[in-house]
């Protein structure tokens, strides 16, 4: 028998479903080109969900429930409520782009968005292997569908079917390293799994063969080289809408999955996955740094860019535990956190403003599409500055704060180790800066492809704008933030 607490614990994953049913019924009798009524009524559940995990998050409580399967804490309950307006305001950019091409013959967008933040909402929340692996199943095949929503588009549906292969793998290995410690310790629950290992009674090689594959998985998911193939070709072929979709809120739910698996369950092993993690960082930022540097398509560009950016967030991640301490696990996994939801906040911006150029009857998907834009529109083509500079960690913008955080918890741990990784960061963020430069000098110093003026609807226009002044203001006043994060990551490591 189902208990009130646990239903109180999974009521956002609740409204969610329940919502995403009705509003794929509610859609059937709406003909509208833009679907106003779906998407308003999409927004404003979205809203009530996003209203329901701050509550929880403000709250700071911990509790578990479905048997210790699932588990509502201050950091799951903050990421949640990042994920949910990262996906209010994909809809809020995207739903103009998609309407032009064809993707809003029906609500597809809208109900199978719900249903891919609902697998993030699952993922975040799971304290146990299978449903873990669930949620990521149902956010993937979501995003599948997603990518492949523009149907008679060649290269949309090329994307999907690499999206689909490699995505597949890439679950295997999770699904495959997860067995093995199920094997290992006799238990999905993450807390008992967690005990176990601390007990020493389990044989070490036979935790690392499964740990391996579990570590591939992730890195896949947040796109950290080696396993960050799929990302230019899907970041470039899907429809633009669609590459925000997948490029923002899902790697809040991959960076929570990260902490719940190797974290919560696995930090007896920290000395094994940490090692594996720095490898993963030093290659992220030595690929995709100089990967993006000689891309010419804004997209291409941008997904090598997320992988250089993963690059810092897995180093956060790797620098928890030194010496067996972890005293200094609060400062690098809040690092971690404030990083990734800093880089969806700005990535957010920036392809805001692609779809916002998109509009006009081609894709504005090459860098010199966005030639002269300054003359064309100062706002946007401000936003977009800001947005590129805050990428590349120029103060006073957030992504500055970011990238310091990060090194801070690099140079607090004392290890030489750290010390060389975080110069090794410091000279990769530099030459990262060169390809986000360039985007600005062409926005202010090339002459205009085209004389006509950007204009953007009334919804798309004030989101854009606190997009970008999220950005600038985060940056001069990053406290906030950074003490939310802190405290969630605190709260959450003490349970």
């Amino acid at each position: 028998m189902l208990d009130k607490l646990s239903l109180i614990v999974i009521s956002p994953e609740i409204l969610l479903l329940v919502m995403a049913c009705v509003i794929a019924l509610v859609d059937l009798g709406v003909k509208t080109r833009l679907r106003g009524l779906t998407y308003w009524l999409t927004l404003a559940s979205l809203a009530v969900v996003a209203w329901v995990t701050a509550q929880a998050a403000v709250a700071g409580e911990t509790y578990y429930a479905f048997g210790k399967m699932v588990v509502s804490d201050p950091m799951g309950n903050w990421l949640k409520f990042f994920s949910t307006i990262a996906v209010m305001v994909t809809l809020v950019y995207g739903r103009p782009y998609a309407a032009d091409r064809a993707m809003l013959r029906g609500g597809e967008l809208f109900t199978l968005s719900m249903l891919s933040l609902l697998g993030m909402f699952v993922m975040i929340s799971g304290s146990n292997f299978l449903l873990i692996y669930l949620g990521l199943e149902l956010m993937t095949l979501s995003s599948y569908a997603l990518v492949a929503l523009r149907r008679d588009h060649e290269v949309a549906t090329e994307a999907a079917m690499k999206y689909f292969v490699l995505g597949a793998m890439a679950s295997g290995f999770l699904l495959y390293g997860m067995s093995m410690l199920y094997g290992a310790t006799g238990s999905l629950d993450l807390n008992e799994v967690f005990r176990v290992i601390g007990s020493g009674r389990v044989k070490h090689q036979v935790l690392v063969f499964g740990l391996v594959f579990i570590v591939a998985g992730l890195a896949f998911k947040l796109g950290a080289a080696p396993f960050h193939m799929w990302i230019p070709d899907v970041y470039q072929g899907a429809p633009t809408a669609i590459t925000l979709m997948i490029g923002s809120a899902p790697e809040l739910a991959a960076f929570g999955m990260a902490i719940r698996l190797l974290v919560e369950g696995m930090i007896p092993l920290s000395i094994d996955w940490q090692q594996m993690l720095l490898l993963l960082s030093v290659a992220s930022l030595l690929v995709g740094n100089l990967a993006a540097i000689a891309q010419t398509n804004l997209k291409r560009m941008l997904a090598y860019s997320t992988i250089a950016q993963m690059g810092f967030v897995v180093l956060g991640l790797a620098a928890g535990v030194v010496g067996g301490n972890t005293n200094n696990a609060q400062y690098a996994y809040s690092a971690a956190m404030f990083y990734i939801v800093t880089y969806v906040l700005t990535t957010l911006g920036a392809f805001g403003i692609i779809l916002l150029l998109a509009r006009e009857g081609f894709e504005s998907d090459e860098i010199a599409d966005l030639a002269g834009l300054n003359q064309r529109s100062p706002l946007y083509a401000g936003i977009m500055a800001v947005c590129m500079f805050s990428l590349a960690g120029v103060p006073p913008l957030v992504g500055f704060y970011a990238k310091l955080t990060v090194l801070q918890a690099l140079v607090a741990s004392g290890e030489t180790l750290y010390l060389g990784l975080a110069v090794f960061a410091v000279l990769m963020s530099l030459v990262g800066a060169f390809y986000y430069l360039r985007v600005v000098k062409v926005m202010y110093f090339d002459s205009p492809i085209t004389a006509t003026t950007v204009s953007a609807p009334a919804d798309v226009r004030v989101v854009l704008s606190l997009n970008g002044a999220l950005v600038l203001v985060l940056g001069i006043v990053p406290g906030g933030l950074m003490t939310l994060c802190a405290n969630a990551i605190v709260k959450t490591l003490a349970t």
